[in-house]
């Protein structure tokens, strides 16, 4: 709120230059930063009683925008990469596929490993789950295992973080 908006009758005013100027009328507050040719904004709604800073508020948007520009920036979004598996899947291709996961977990990603059965192979679940076993093991040096190998549906679902 500022300026006109804001309705209470007293605030707890703070100067332009951060000193506290005590309790006063909202008019007074409005009067005394219409003299310094600033704007009134409460920036503590809850406190008792309000606490109101004369300051230029386009400015102080501004500055407000820029920091959280810069937070988002420092912010790391974590992308969740799927590498998908046959049962039938043979040594070379296994390994071709450790190597992707340890590119994707090496950046910083999740990386979800899927098993895919189709027809048939849903038979032979059990023996199929010694592939995902295999497949952290080959990347117990990088990486850990977040959730265990788990059924979902017609395929067989693991997920791994990059190690600390």
């Amino acid at each position: 709120m500022i300026n006109e908006q804001i309705r209470d009758k007293e605030v707890r005013l703070i100067g332009p230059d951060g000193d506290q100027l005590g309790i006063m009328p909202a008019k007074e507050a409005m009067k005394r930063a219409r003299e310094a040719e600033l704007d009134l904004v409460k920036i503590a709604p809850n406190a008792k009683p309000p606490v109101c800073k004369i300051i230029d508020y386009g400015k102080y948007r501004y500055e407000l925008a820029r920091k959280e520009k810069e937070a988002k920036k420092k912010q790391k979004t974590i992308e969740v990469k799927e590498v998908r598996l046959s049962p039938n899947i043979d040594v070379n291709d296994l390994n071709t596929k450790v190597n992707q996961a340890r590119k994707f977990l090496s950046k910083g990603d999740k990386v979800k490993v899927s098993l895919r059965f189709r027809g048939r192979e849903l038979a032979h679940v059990n023996a199929s789950k010694i592939i995902l076993d295999e497949f952290a093991e080959k990347l117990s040096d990088v990486a850990n295992v977040d959730k265990a190998p788990k059924m979902e549906g017609r395929s067989m679902v693991m997920f791994l973080t990059e190690k600390r």
